[in-house]
């Protein structure tokens, strides 16, 4: 069984002058820091969502998957910079330092943001929206552990993320 752990946030935010659209997970699972990217896990729906929602290839390699997101205006991070965490499990986060946006929203475009499911959502509410002021629209997670939500019906939801 895993021990809880201090960890601070190990993933630079991925973003460029050109960014709109900012996507907030809530902390880098496992999987995620071991490949030191977003949405590292092979069961999360992320990287299958995205090439449905813009026609584009899936990416296979970090670097194709920043130049997907990049393509598409698309900005990520998450919010917790640091936490105490047992594994990957959301429920045992506790001790949350938020990120500071600024770096990506003085530095972008970005004028929309989307939180990766409820507990981004709440911390953002919690943390960040009273210093930005920007309203965060809930997404359903594409974590494998919303299995209750297949890719069709993430689609439906997630397709938000490409309207002007």
């Amino acid at each position: 069984m895993a021990e809880p752990e201090r960890i601070v946030h190990p993933i630079e935010p991925l973003f460029d002058k050109n960014s709109e659209t900012l996507i907030l997970g809530s902390f880098p699972s496992v999987k995620s820091r071991e490949a030191m990217f977003f949405y590292g896990h092979p069961q999360n729906r992320f990287w299958k969502l995205l090439p449905l929602i813009f026609s584009s290839e899936v990416p296979e390699t970090v670097e194709q998957k920043k130049a997907l997101a990049l393509s598409n205006r698309i900005a990520l991070w998450d919010v917790i910079g640091s936490c105490t965490v047992t594994g990957s499990a959301d429920s045992s986060i506790t001790d949350v330092v938020p990120n500071d946006l600024s770096v990506i929203l003085d530095n972008s475009r970005v004028d929309r943001i989307f939180c990766n499911g409820a507990l981004s959502h709440k911390l953002y509410q919690k943390h960040i929206f009273p210093q930005t002021g920007i309203p965060a629209f809930k997404l359903p997670s594409t974590s494998p552990a919303n299995a209750a939500w297949s890719v069709e019906r993430l689609l439906e939801a997630w397709r938000v993320i490409a309207e002007p």
